[in-house]
């Protein structure tokens, strides 16, 4: 296979000093020695990206994202390990790099390309067409000092983009300028991948990775956790996010027992757990479009007649996709007593890729005492290969219906 970047066992270490010695005395009582602690930034990275594909690079705050994207782009020194690549290489890591404020833009452009690798002639070649993307022809010969942040940016990712690079590198600039811009941008993404270009880009957007990447590596504490198709790693990477904000609240839980808190502790009836269950088997993920059961679990200590049992399902960012309760849905539960379940069957879940969590509920028919909720605790995965943007899958078909006047032009041939 021909492969544009070949990554073998790629570490990186950074010394956080404890200390600064500045003057020769304190070197000298010191004996030159500086305390210091070992940070490992990347840890045994191996990922061959192959020529003309697109990678991304997902993974919280802090993983080792960027970190990696420039040892590739040769800016870092990689501690251990071996980087290959193929064919020149552009990097958009920090857009406007190279930029000297008191510089006009017509000068920094000629700077900005040159330290990219342009010579002078492929430059003037290509002045007009990266003036003409980045959308400022008349502030062109002003100084980027007077440049709004947005001109500013626009103006070095024109620079990039027209360096005609074999490997692209992008560290989370494909969001920059205007809406009408970012779609500039990522045409110019597409035109490189149909041109056979290979990239590599650092995002949080889950949405741009379904919709332009052929694979996705997940970083974690510098470690890849996950490689695979967008939704395999997206799946990996949610549930990466998932662990570290359940850890984080169980730093900042109280240390005394939580039961004597318990507002539910002297309710008729409890929920006991919710679990779910997939078509086929009982683990993640749901695959879009199929079906899924929610099972609600509870125990009465006596006979309760008065219930109903509540769902409402919500994405990453906390939006309510959907609720229901029994009443709603005309199901008298009865009397509840002892132990049992209460059980939800969703015929289709038309999601797509994203961790779903749910509130699960039981309450009065008056809606005026809740006896006992499980808020955010549980939640299910959804799997799509469907490159469609969004979170729902609403199966669209496209058909051609020529007009009437096409159709008699054609008749009369």
């Amino acid at each position: 296979m021909d492969y544009a970047i070949q990554i073998t066992g790629i570490s990186k270490r950074f010394r956080l000093l404890h200390e600064q010695y500045s003057s020769l005395k304190e070197r000298a009582i010191h004996f030159g020695r500086i305390p210091y602690d070992d940070f490992w930034a990347l840890r045994d990275i191996d990922l061959d990206i192959s020529t003309g594909e697109t990678v991304g690079l997902l993974g919280r705050n802090g993983s080792g994202k960027s970190t990696l994207l420039k040892c590739v782009a040769g800016i870092l020194q990689p501690t251990t390990g071996e980087i290959r690549t193929k064919g020149r290489v552009a990097a958009l890591l920090e857009l406007g790099a190279g930029f000297h404020p008191d510089l006009s833009g017509r000068e920094n452009v000629f700077l900005n390309a040159a330290l990219l690798g342009l010579s002078r002639r492929e430059i003037e070649l290509r002045f007009d067409e990266i003036v003409s993307f980045a959308e400022i022809e008349e502030h062109i010969d002003q100084q980027v000092k007077y440049y709004s942040s947005g001109m500013y940016v626009r103006l070095g990712f024109a620079v990039a983009v027209n360096m005609d690079p074999d490997i692209l590198l992008v560290d989370e600039v494909l969001a920059v300028g205007d809406e009408l811009f970012q779609r500039k941008c990522l045409d110019r993404v597409k035109q490189f991948q149909q041109e056979g270009r290979t990239i590599v880009f650092v995002t949080h957007s889950v949405d741009l990775v379904r919709q332009i990447c052929d694979r996705v590596a997940v970083l974690d504490n510098g470690e890849m956790v996950a490689c695979g198709l967008p939704g395999e790693a997206v799946r990996s990477y949610r549930e990466h996010l998932q662990l570290h904000q359940r850890e984080e609240e169980a730093g900042h839980a109280p240390a005394e027992s939580a039961e004597d808190d318990d507002p539910w502790r002297d309710s008729a009836i409890r929920i006991t757990g919710v679990h779910f269950e997939y078509p086929g088997e009982s683990k993640p993920p749901l695959m879009s479009g199929k079906p899924l059961a929610i099972h609600v679990g509870y125990r009465a200590a006596s006979p309760v007649d008065d219930v109903v049992g509540g769902l409402a399902i919500y994405n990453s960012d906390g939006t309510n996709l959907y609720g229901t309760n029994t009443d709603l849905l005309e199901v008298d539960l009865g009397k509840l007593d002892g132990e049992g379940e209460i059980v939800f069957h969703l015929p289709t879940v038309p999601l797509l890729d994203g961790t779903y969590p749910i509130i699960a509920v039981l309450c009065n028919h008056a809606l005026t005492v809740t006896y006992d909720m499980r808020d955010h605790e549980d939640w299910f995965e959804v799997m799509s290969f469907s490159k469609t943007l969004g979170q729902i899958e609403l199966g669209a078909e496209v058909s051609l219906r020529p007009s009437a006047a096409a159709l008699d032009e054609s008749g009369a041939a």
